[in-house]
């Protein structure tokens, strides 16, 4: 790191601690609603009896439910110093589905920070890791998304 880099000491400290957590209770009409937005009619996602016919206690969320549970960015210590925003995209791990009546537990760390030059200047790229976890303890996805500072 030299003298001149975007990642301050602060932000270097931050690599591994837990900057955000939620917990969000996951309910049938959002499934529902959430459903219809993104046009996927698949029974498990709205029809109860389809549910347990599937050995499900409930309906199911679709996978990308997940990002409705997502409320802002972590901030990051001396994040002034690089004020402009970017989604530089996100990758994801499923383990098991998530049912209506869960409550799901979200829990974000700071992965790596790694700066590169670009048309913009320099840029902070920041991988924050956000385990879903469910009441039983259990975890049900991973996210990784990328914030690109600058």
């Amino acid at each position: 790191m030299t003298q001149d880099s975007l990642i301050t000491p602060a932000m270097q400290q931050a690599i591994g601690s837990v900057v955000a957590t939620e917990v969000a209770d996951v309910e049938r009409g959002a499934i529902r609603r959430f459903a219809e937005a993104i046009e996927d009619s698949n029974p498990l996602y709205v029809d109860e009896s389809a549910a347990h016919a599937s050995g499900y206690r409930d309906v199911i969320a679709p996978p990308i439910f997940f990002r409705s549970l997502r409320t802002a960015t972590p901030s990051m210590p001396d994040e002034a110093n690089v004020p402009r925003l970017l989604d530089g995209g996100s990758a994801w791990e499923y383990f098991e589905p998530v049912c209506a009546g869960d409550r799901i537990t979200l829990v974000t760390t700071v992965e790596s920070l790694t700066e590169r030059a670009g048309r913009l200047g320099k840029m902070l790229f920041i991988v924050y890791a956000t385990e879903y976890t469910n009441q039983d303890g259990r975890p049900v996805a991973v996210q990784r998304n990328t914030i690109i500072r600058y």
